[in-house]
This record gives structure tokens, C-alpha cells and sequence, in this order.
């Protein structure tokens, strides 16, 4: 099998990083060129010294590749994926420039005229286990957020199947890397540990993308209440998903119903029992729970993933499989790390 030449556009960051480790491993690529402006001119291994074994120089500017992962701020992002595709090379996004088709509502998220709003209807939607087929032949695909993976794979089958009113709460946990690698107060140690909060009570970021794809399931409005809180660990997401059920429903049967809607997908797991973020750690696996509060007549999906690899670079890798016509597993065979 002749390798593909693949690059990383801004290496430093999180999910950057773990693209890197996951690409130097996966047997279909070569990883033969990074970026990251803070730190070109070194070695990989100098900035981060458990890459050490991969013999590359951070550079300024991306090499001659056929495919390309750009992991660079939003608003930045989008202008690079233009010069990128101009030149014929496929790419995965991994901010958040094309995952809304409105070009009004990123504006009022993120706070900035989007760059090419063109482009937006071309975009797909990169969650693998919902758009298989629209990923395996885009030339641009989104890389979700972390946040809406989780919560719209654990929403998903129940709204698709019409089982639930279309008011959602969403309570969703993220450990400290989530926040990204820039000093910030909140994600200083001292700040972090031992310490629970909730932030972005009137809206975060990544609640347009949950709304959009729950959206498409259902001709009814839906309206989701989305708050995330940081908790004081390094990596993972647990989101704990609330709606009420149109009518009595047995959780056993829910659970099948949910294994049934992913019975081919080789990432998820419909467990029996509550999840917990240590039971994804490393792994692109998501975890997924769903019960009934017989009291309450209320569905409740538990979801687990880690942030950084089904939350970011491993669905990344995931969809660039899928959009070369690999094995979508391929290079990401790993099982989590525990404890």
C-alpha cells in the first residue's frame, strides 16, 4: 500500500499534538511536515520530548502534502483551508470554521465575519457514525467539537426515532485540556484542582453545533440547554443527556433500540452499566448509557469520551480513513488506558 503524504498546520496545540502521536503510527500515512509558528525551527522532540522519536522540524510554513489536518484557531483556520484546497489537497478541519451552515450564526458565536462563507454548505460534517457516506467523499470535512460528539451521539438515536419532547438539557464535565494550552486564570492548578465549575451559562460555543444536527432529525423545533463545567482532571468528557419521553418506555428496550441505530459502528459501545471517563482514556471510543427515570417518565444517556481523540484527533484520523479510502479503524485500534 503506497503511504500518503499528510501534514499538521499548527502542531502545538492539544489536539495538534495528539495528531501527531496517532499519524506517526498509522501504518497507510507519512507524517512529513508540521507547523507551529511559536516554535518553528525546532525539533518535534525539543518542544515536546515524548515525540522524540519522530524526525521532524517544526516549520513555519506546510511542506508539499496530499492531505492536510489544520488545527489552527478559528477565523485563521479557514483562510489556510482556501490555500490548501486551491491546491488540490484534501483537508480536515479541526476548528470550528466550517462546522455551522449558517454563516449569521458563527458570526454571532464567534465574533467574527466568516472568511469564506461559501464554503459552508460544502463542508461535512465530520461525525463518522452519522455522514459515513458524505465524509468518504468530501474534500473538506469539520471536525466536530468536543462537547456536541458526545452529546449528539447520546441524543441522536433517541430524537431520530421520535421518542423524546424536543426540550434537552445537556450537563456535560470536560477535564483542563479541553481549555486548550494558553495561560488562562481558570486553568491554572490552583485555580483547576480540587475544584468544580460551571461557565457559559447563556450560551457556549459549541451548543449551535448540537442544535444544528439534532435539528435534521426532526421537522420540531428543538431547544437544548447546554452547560459545561471544568472538573479537575487532564483529559475526558462526561456528558449526562435529559429529556422527556413522549410516552412510558422500558430501558432495556431503549438500549437495544440504541444498539440497533449503532449496531455497524466499530466506536461505539451501548453499555449496561454508567460509563465513566476513565473507561475512554486514549481511545477513540465513545461510551453510551441510556435509562429511564421511571418517576419522571425522563430519558437519561450517559456519554463518555476521551476530549482529545474522539473529542478531536482521533475522530480526526477517523474521517481522514474514511476520506482515503482506509479501513476506518485503521491506526486506531488502541484500547484505553487504565486506570
Amino acid at each position: 500500500m503506497e503511504r500518503i503524504n499528510v501534514g499538521i498546520l499548527n502542531v502545538t496545540g492539544y489536539i495538534g499534538i495528539d495528531l501527531a502521536r496517532l499519524l506517526h503510527q498509522h501504518p497507510g500515512v507519512n507524517l512529513v511536515s508540521v507547523t507551529g509558528r511559536s516554535a518553528a525551527g525546532q525539533r518535534l522532540g525539543e518542544v515536546f520530548p515524548h515525540m522524540a522519536d519522530v524526525d521532524l522540524t517544526i516549520e513555519g510554513e506546510l511542506g508539499d502534502v496530499d492531505f492536510a489536518f489544520s488545527a489552527l484557531p478559528h477565523g485563521a483556520s479557514a483562510q489556510s483551508v482556501v490555500s490548501l484546497l486551491e491546491q488540490d489537497v484534501k483537508v480536515i478541519d479541526v476548528s470550528a470554521d466550517f462546522r455551522l451552515k449558517d454563516a449569521d450564526e458563527y458570526e454571532s458565536w464567534y465574533k467574527v465575519a466568516h472568511p469564506v462563507p461559501e464554503l459552508l454548505n460544502e463542508a461535512v460534517y465530520g461525525l463518522p457514525e452519522l455522514y459515513r457516506a458524505e465524509v468518504s467523499e468530501a474534500r473538506l470535512v469539520a471536525n466536530p467539537g468536543c462537547y456536541p460528539t458526545g452529546a449528539i451521539l447520546a441524543l441522536a438515536p433517541a430524537v431520530a426515532e421520535d421518542l423524546v419532547n424536543p426540550d434537552m438539557i445537556i450537563d456535560s464535565k470536560s477535564g483542563v485540556s479541553g481549555a486548550g494550552r494558553a495561560l488562562a486564570m481558570k486553568t491554572h492548578y490552583v485555580e483547576a484542582n480540587e475544584n468544580t465549575s460551571a461557565y457559559a451559562l447563556q450560551g457556549h460555543r459549541h451548543l449551535p453545533e448540537i442544535v444544528q444536527e439534532l435539528q435534521g432529525y426532526t421537522e420540531t423545533t428543538i431547544s437544548v440547554s447546554f452547560v459545561p463545567h471544568l472538573v479537575p482532571m487532564t483529559r475526558g468528557i462526561l456528558s449526562t443527556c435529559y429529556a422527556t419521553l413522549k410516552k412510558r418506555e422500558d430501558a432495556e428496550r431503549i438500549r437495544e433500540l440504541y444498539r440497533d441505530f449503532y449496531r455497524d459502528e466499530q466506536f461505539i459501545r451501548v453499555v449496561d452499566t454508567p460509563p465513566g471517563t476513565k473507561h475512554t482514556w486514549g481511545s477513540n471510543l465513545c461510551l453510551i448509557y441510556p435509562t429511564v427515570d421511571e418517576r419522571t417518565g425522563r430519558l437519561i444517556v450517559v456519554s463518555c469520551i476521551d476530549n482529545l481523540v474522539k473529542g478531536g484527533a482521533g475522530q480526526a484520523l477517523q474521517n481522514m480513513n474514511l476520506m482515503l479510502g482506509l479501513p476506518q479503524v485503521m491506526g486506531l485500534e488502541a484500547l484505553p488506558v487504565y486506570p
